[in-house]
């Protein structure tokens, strides 16, 4: 691994607390960014940016509801006022909506629909919106959207949250758009399309049975779940100076779960 490869940039990493988001916050840093892990858990993001620190990295902890307008303005505030402003900006921040009733578009709830779309695509459309801002000033820079399998494929029964998906779908469309739009900009903006990782969002999958056993042929490059590494690493990519003829690309990081 190149140390050095994001050496003198600035990333923002969003769900930095957790799973994709601190695997990523940590892998950038050891490549040589300063990372700002924004994060809605004072607890997990301090845990995050303190981590770094220890590893002799550089990170600071910026506590934002991605949701809100005005609380993500004011972290690419922070950010610009520390670093100088993002080069890089990888938005991981997300939920599933089953506790408020996400499911089949028959059955799913207002609440689920609302709550999803807010968390999921609302703070993507934020987040790029003032990164798009600095990076412009900045000459350029490198987003990375989350999205899903999910925002590519229709699921079955054991994957029908509709809301969830067309959130995913929504972050799709709105990257290309972007990096289509900005490209005169020396803004670079790619998307990553993970199947079942191993992370806090995924227990329920991981703890079923009748899951596990479909992987072999789900997910069949391993039979089993991805770990939050091999999606950080594919951030990675995107983000880097190895990617810097790639923008509007659609990767997924899923075993195998799109080829069939």
């Amino acid at each position: 691994m190149d140390t050095d490869l994001l050496k003198g940039k600035c990333a923002i990493v969003t769900g930095a607390g957790g799973g994709i988001g601190r695997a990523a916050a940590l892998l950038f840093a050891s490549c040589g960014a300063a990372v700002a892990a924004v994060e809605i858990n004072p607890e997990t993001g301090t845990a995050t940016a303190r981590e770094i620190a220890e590893r002799g990295g550089e990170a600071v902890f910026i506590e934002t509801d991605v949701t809100d307008a005005r609380s993500v303005e004011a972290a690419f505030e922070q950010v610009s006022k520390r670093y100088g402003g993002p080069d890089v900006l990888f938005n991981v921040a997300g939920v599933s909506g089953r506790r408020w009733g996400d499911g089949p578009v028959d059955e799913c709830t207002e609440e689920a629909w609302d709550r999803v779309m807010d968390v999921n695509l609302k703070s993507v459309f934020l987040c790029c919106k003032y990164a798009v801002r600095a990076m412009i000033d900045r000459g350029g820079g490198s987003i990375v959207n989350l999205s899903s399998v999910l925002g590519l494929v229709g699921g079955d029964r054991d994957f029908a949250t509709h809301a969830y998906a067309a959130s995913k779908g929504g972050i799709i469309s709105l990257t290309r758009s972007i990096a289509s739009y900005y490209a005169p900009y020396h803004i670079r903006a790619n998307v990553i399309c993970p199947a079942l990782i191993e992370t806090p969002m995924s227990v329920r999958a991981q703890s079923n049975p009748a899951i596990r056993e479909r992987l072999r042929d789900l997910q069949p490059l391993t039979g089993d779940f991805g770990k939050p590494e091999d999606v950080a690493a594919a951030a990675l990519y995107l983000a880097s100076p190895q990617a810097a003829f790639v923008t509007g690309a659609v990767l997924t990081v899923d075993g195998g779960w799109t080829v069939h």
